[in-house]
């Protein structure tokens, strides 16, 4: 019976690369969304994967979201925490809705998706938990210190997690990934953008699908002897 696995932020950019590599591993993917529900229909049109709408940042809305998904694939044996939004600017410009709303989501998303799952996971003695954090959570960010609060959290809550899960064959790791062509990348400024790519030394952005093989591998039967660790996709961008 094949393995079931939500992806959080699962029918666009990254999350959705790492949907459609983990269906092509045989895998029974749910992608969740939070909002475009023209674009995740759209998706799952064209890939056949099932789309699920909730917030992760609501407790309450995680569990409800994962007992639908047992409800009608099956028990959750992978969660890819990929869901994340960004409020940026500095400090003396930033509100505390903005700081609040990017901790509850990028940070507060992955509590609440290991909450529903990992209990299940740890009776079952199977489990993979992998969280998506970033560059800028390990290096720090102008004008993001409310993202790079969140995803450096991410990274100690991954190793923290871990060692809860390891002797009950669950695995708890992340993927920091360094600058990716996606969307929200493709929106910065030319100028800015060849700024950002001139300090990558393999001298290109990330592709999705680089992050998306790591998550495989992560989630993968072969990858058991892994947990605790941040997996750092960046090009050598940053090396931590």
């Amino acid at each position: 019976m094949a393995r079931v696995a939500i992806v959080t932020g699962g029918t666009r950019g990254i999350g959705e690369a790492i949907s459609l590599a983990l269906k092509e591993h045989g895998v029974t993917v749910a992608a969740n969304y939070a909002g475009n529900e023209e674009k995740a229909n759209a998706f799952t049109e064209r890939t056949g994967i099932a789309s699920y709408k909730w917030d992760v940042g609501d407790f309450d809305a995680c569990a409800a979201g994962v007992a639908q998904v047992e409800a009608e694939l099956g028990p959750v044996d992978i969660v890819v925490n990929n869901a994340g939004i960004t409020r940026d600017g500095t400090i003396l410009k930033m509100s505390r809705d903005m700081w609040e709303d990017v901790i509850r989501v990028n940070l507060g998303g992955c509590f609440n998706m290991a909450h529903a799952t990992f209990p299940g996971m740890r009776s079952r003695k199977w489990g993979r938990i992998v969280n998506i954090g970033s560059i800028n959570g390990q290096a720090g960010q102008y004008g993001q210190v409310n993202y790079a609060a969140a995803k450096s959290g991410i990274h100690g809550f991954t190793k923290a997690l871990s060692q809860e899960g390891a002797r009950a064959g669950v695995t708890v790791n992340a993927i920091a990934p360094g600058y990716i062509d996606t969307d929200m990348v493709a929106a910065v400024p030319p100028e800015v953008l060849e700024k950002i790519v001139a300090k990558i030394p393999v001298g290109r952005l990330g592709q999705a699908s680089e992050i998306a093989r790591g998550v495989v591998f992560l989630c993968s039967e072969e990858g058991g002897f892994v947990t605790g660790s941040t997996l750092s996709i960046n090009g050598g961008q940053h090396m931590y």
